[in-house]
């Protein structure tokens, strides 16, 4: 029997939701690993909509479950239903509907707030000494719950133009926690939390490489639950 694996959605789209590359990775990851997989997303409102082809928000409405269920292909279930009994290890994409639906990052950084059923089905993995897999602007949640956690957002200088939002880890460090510098196609495994992370899109780089990096992650996650 595989590795039971939730994977926990923001929405359905890079600006106002789950990044949609990312979470195909991570699935296609999980598959390949043999996992069993349910996928999951808090019944809230999103914190507004944005044209993603125009790149400003809208007037519109959207509810974060209902948007997930789109990468879902349907199958899914409210994230109040989550029992972590049932699982060995959980994953969250990235996407700014972590920073905009999953917490506050967005608006507030580090003095952000974390939806409380997110927080709570983190600290009840955490407490359970079960994995925790956070890719791109993901590792932001640890690292407001978790003080002390190591996580990577990728570097903490933009190098080369490659990690134009490298502030955030100088943010993480401000929490308390240890940000450790990795490259896109790497991930960081912190051994006493059971956090595993990734920089995904946080970093510049051809798909492939970030492909490459979220199946470091996932392969982590499965090989520590």
């Amino acid at each position: 029997m595989g590795k039971r694996v939730a994977l926990v959605l923001a929405g359905c789209g890079v600006f106002d939701g789950s990044e949609v590359h990312e979470a195909s990775a991570a699935l296609v990851h999980l598959s390949r690993g043999g996992a069993q997989v349910k996928i999951f997303a808090p019944n809230i409102e999103q914190m507004h909509v944005v044209d993603h082809f125009r790149g400003s928000p809208t007037e519109e409405k959207r509810n974060v479950l209902v948007e997930s269920a789109r990468l879902a292909r349907g199958n899914i279930q409210d994230l109040a239903d989550l029992e972590v009994a049932g699982f060995d290890a959980v994953i969250f994409p990235g996407g700014f509907g972590v920073a905009k639906n999953l917490c506050s990052w967005a608006v507030d950084g580090k003095n952000c707030t974390v939806n409380e059923l997110v927080k709570t089905t983190l600290q009840a993995f955490h407490s359970a000494k079960k994995p925790i897999g956070l890719c791109c602007i993901s590792p932001v949640l640890a690292a407001k719950i978790f003080p002390g956690c190591e996580v990577t957002v990728g570097h903490d200088k933009n190098i080369d133009g490659r990690f134009p939002d490298a502030e955030t880890a100088s943010a993480i460090a401000e929490l308390g926690c240890k940000h450790i510098c990795k490259d896109v196609t790497e991930s960081h495994v912190d051994t006493t939390n059971k956090i595993v992370t990734t920089c995904a899109f946080m970093c510049k780089a051809p798909l492939h490489e970030i492909f490459d990096g979220i199946g470091t992650m996932v392969t982590e996650v499965l090989k520590i639950s």
